[in-house]
């Protein structure tokens, strides 16, 4: 690896049910299974660049609690650096819970305690102590305060580092924010509400793309995730389809993080953007085959494994 991965995002603890159906408004669904996990989109995706070989390093907050003493040391285990993961005595850490059905789709409620607590000002001096270089990739999510996310990616344009912002949840995000993302990576939603033309046909998608590109750095690309159908990379050069891994899918709870965790590894080992977008949507694919948001990210060996199988049977004519 040439680079460092910076995280620089939420961490929570996910209480997850399986149950037959996704309740809607007003219904009791009975019969569910509750598991606790742990999770934060952008702790999970700081394990799953982790897992693909990358030095990383994680900024965020946590509270003073039993479930931030265990966040912290399961990331920790994950070789994780840690050392700029603030506790906060006045604040919880983030509790999510995560409702998922038989079919594997999935909906998901977020008290933010400590994330939201995270101040611009802590953010400044993490990244003051960590100091990130053009080798450096900055990972960013939409789950902490606009003020921090806003002067994380400050930083990283400062350092002429890679920085990426998956944009979720989409809503709150000011032009300036958009406009100090290199890279942005809505789902097929978070494109909606940021980019007014969009249209679920792939020309459109395209046309919707390149509009939200434009409110991204000079030269932003955006990758564009599709559940089942895969990923749409859209830059100034190219308008790529990236068709899905053919997998059974178990659970999608974590496979947005784990492609974002391993775009932004793959990035900081020196992969072109085609090629390291490429081997996140397969890490996406993997990560569905197994239960929990972070329990099915792969390991190096298994993505290197599984990237050689899908270059060989995607088809041609898909650039």
């Amino acid at each position: 690896m040439s680079g460092r991965v910076i995280v620089v995002g939420s961490v929570n603890v996910d209480l997850t049910m399986r149950v037959a159906q996704l309740p809607r408004p007003g219904e009791t669904v009975t019969g569910g299974r509750l598991t606790r996990h742990h999770g934060g989109k952008s702790a999970n995706q700081a394990v799953a660049a982790a897992r693909n070989g990358a030095p990383t390093i994680f900024v965020g907050a946590i509270g003073d609690d039993d479930l931030g003493r265990a966040a912290h040391a399961a990331l920790a285990q994950e070789g994780i650096d840690v050392s700029e993961l603030a506790v906060l005595p006045r604040e919880d850490t983030g509790v999510a819970v995560i409702l998922i059905d038989t079919a594997g789709e999935n909906c998901i409620a977020v008290a933010s305690g400590a994330n939201a607590a995270l101040s611009a000002a802590q953010v400044a001096d993490s990244l003051s102590r960590i100091g990130p270089d053009a080798e450096d990739v900055l990972l960013f999510s939409n789950e902490i305060s606009p003020d921090a996310l806003s002067e994380g990616l400050r930083w990283g344009r400062a350092a002429a580092a890679t920085t990426i912002l998956n944009p979720a949840p989409a809503g709150g995000l000011s032009e300036e924010i958009l406009s100090l993302a290199d890279v942005l990576t809505p789902n097929e939603g978070e494109l909606a509400a940021l980019a007014p033309t969009y249209d679920a046909t792939a020309d459109r998608i395209e046309v919707a793309a390149r509009q939200l590109a434009a409110r991204g750095a000079t030269g932003c690309t955006v990758l564009v995730t599709l559940a089942e159908r895969g990923a749409v990379l859209v830059s100034a050069a190219q308008a790529q389809e990236l068709p899905a891994l053919r997998v059974v899918v178990v659970d999608t709870v974590g496979a947005g993080d784990a492609l974002n965790g391993t775009l932004a590894a793959e990035l900081a080992g020196g992969r072109d953007i085609a090629a390291a977008c490429e081997r996140a949507v397969v890490a996406a694919g993997l990560t569905t085959m197994r239960h929990g948001a972070r329990q099915g990210m792969p390991r190096r060996a298994e993505l290197d494994r599984a990237a050689e199988q899908y270059r060989l049977s995607v088809p041609a004519g898909t650039e």
